[in-house]
């Protein structure tokens, strides 16, 4: 009998090198993310505050993207008053 450890989950495998069969699986140990739960308490808090943050940002950022989008459009107007239309673009397939 040999003894492997999964890559994947790093779990500890008994394998019979006569039969090429799984007899035994042991789990691997998966480490606590907190230690109790006035950490895992504050690590919460600490994520609404952070979510909270973001999205006020976001908010702030969709306000002035159309002050942004306003004033790009006031530019556009104003170079095609400057530049006026030609006529009828000359396309490729004209050239030939």
């Amino acid at each position: 009998m040999i003894e492997v450890t999964c890559p994947c989950c790093s779990a500890l495998l008994k394998v019979d090198t006569a039969t090429a069969e799984v007899i035994a699986h042991t789990a691997a140990v998966k480490p606590r993310m907190f230690s109790d739960m006035e950490e895992a308490a504050r690590a919460m808090k600490e994520q609404n505050s952070r979510r909270e943050s973001i999205f006020r940002q976001s908010v702030e950022a969709h306000k002035h993207a159309s002050e942004l989008l306003d004033k790009k459009f006031q530019e556009a107007v104003k170079k095609a008053k400057e530049s006026p239309d030609t006529g009828k673009p000359i396309r490729d397939f004209d050239l030939d």
